[in-house]
Order: C-alpha cells, then sequence, then structure tokens
C-alpha cells in the first residue's frame, strides 16, 4: 500500500496516518514552504494514539479516499501528535476556545499559509449528521471563504492573534524575584543534611 510523509516519522500516532491518501505533512518548514509556496490554507489535525475520535475519524474521512482527494486540493494537511508538541497542541486549543467552541482531539483547525488560526472545531462527520456539517462540506466552504472573503479571514487572524498575545502575557505573569530565588535556595541550602542526605535533621 502506498505511504505518505507520515512513514518517515517517529510518533506512532503519526504512523497509523502513514496509509492515509491524504497528502499529510508533519508540522515543520516543509509544511509551512508548501502553504507558502502554494497560497492554500493549511488543514492542522491535532490528536494523540489513544483517543477514540482521533480514530473515529480517521476511518470515516482521512481513509475515504473522496474527502482525501478535497483535502489534498484544497489545503496542505498537517497532522500532529499531542503528546509530541504539546506547546502546539496548547497554542491551537487557545484559539478554538476564543472563537467560542469547546476543546478536545481530534482538534480541527484552519490556518494561513503563515500558520495563524482563523477557524476550528473537533470531530466532524463525513456527511452531515450529529448537528454537524459534513467534513468536506466545511472544508470547501473555508476555501470558498478564504479564496471570495480574504478580509474576514485576515479579520479573524487578527482578532485570534490579539487575544493570543495577551492571554501569553497574562501568562507570563512578572515572575518571581532574583532576592527571592536567592533566599530560597540558600534556606534549602542550610536544610541539607551533609551525612545522612536529605532535608531536616532525622525523623
Amino acid at each position: 500500500m502506498a505511504t505518505n510523509r507520515l512513514s518517515r516519522e517517529t510518533s506512532p500516532y503519526l504512523l497509523q496516518h502513514a496509509e492515509n491518501p491524504v497528502d499529510w505533512y508533519a508540522w515543520g518548514p516543509e509544511a509551512l514552504a508548501a502553504a507558502r509556496d502554494s497560497g492554500r490554507p493549511i488543514l492542522l489535525s491535532i490528536g494523540y494514539a489513544a483517543c477514540h475520535w482521533c480514530h473515529v475519524m480517521a476511518h470515516e474521512s482521512f481513509e475515504n479516499p473522496e474527502i482525501a482527494a478535497v483535502m489534498n486540493d484544497l489545503f496542505v494537511n498537517v497532522k500532529v501528535d499531542r503528546e509530541e508538541r504539546p506547546d502546539l497542541d496548547a497554542i491551537y486549543q487557545s484559539a478554538l476556545a476564543l472563537l467560542g467552541q469547546q476543546g478536545g482531539w481530534p482538534l480541527t483547525m484552519l490556518l494561513t499559509p503563515a500558520g495563524e488560526p482563523f477557524w476550528g472545531g473537533t470531530y466532524f462527520p463525513p456527511d452531515a449528521r450529529f448537528g454537524r456539517p459534513g467534513f468536506a462540506d466545511v472544508l470547501r466552504a473555508i476555501a470558498e471563504t478564504c479564496r471570495q472573503n480574504p478580509d474576514r479571514v485576515a479579520q479573524n487572524v487578527a482578532a485570534l492573534g490579539e487575544a493570543l498575545a495577551r492571554q501569553a502575557e497574562n501568562a507570563a505573569g512578572e515572575g518571581v524575584p532574583r532576592e527571592a530565588l536567592d533566599a530560597v535556595a540558600e534556606r534549602l541550602v542550610a536544610e541539607v543534611d551533609p551525612v545522612r542526605g536529605g532535608l531536616g535533621g532525622a525523623p
């Protein structure tokens, strides 16, 4: 059976998708260059090996030749193992939350060719059901919006970018002053028992 680029990866989750008819890339310079050179948006799918709905979506959509053809025609498709790249998962889960969506896996995000998020969701069925649109229909609608209404995409990118930057600033905080760290270190060193090891005296 033919394999895609994921056959070169070591992640068990990515290797599970190596025989999909989807033209998957792993996250990295090659994928971003392909998106930039083609001008196509990125379809980012983040999951992990033990994720039930990741397997369901893989079977229903990523192994489906018709849906894979839509994905390959309209997007640069990138697969990420959240256990390998928790940093990317955290960023794009935050972006999804800012869009008013509940997070989870598989995480399905649509990005500009520069990797900036503008829309997303989690599991999509192959056909409309469960009150959700079919995956191929979603992809066609997103691609059409990118072509016909790039200003709307740019507005989403700008709003999400600002909100994510504010979140990052709040998360960073002021940090612990150097003097406080030095005081804690001196106190710990004073507590170390150089003969018996450990902290403090014998029990």
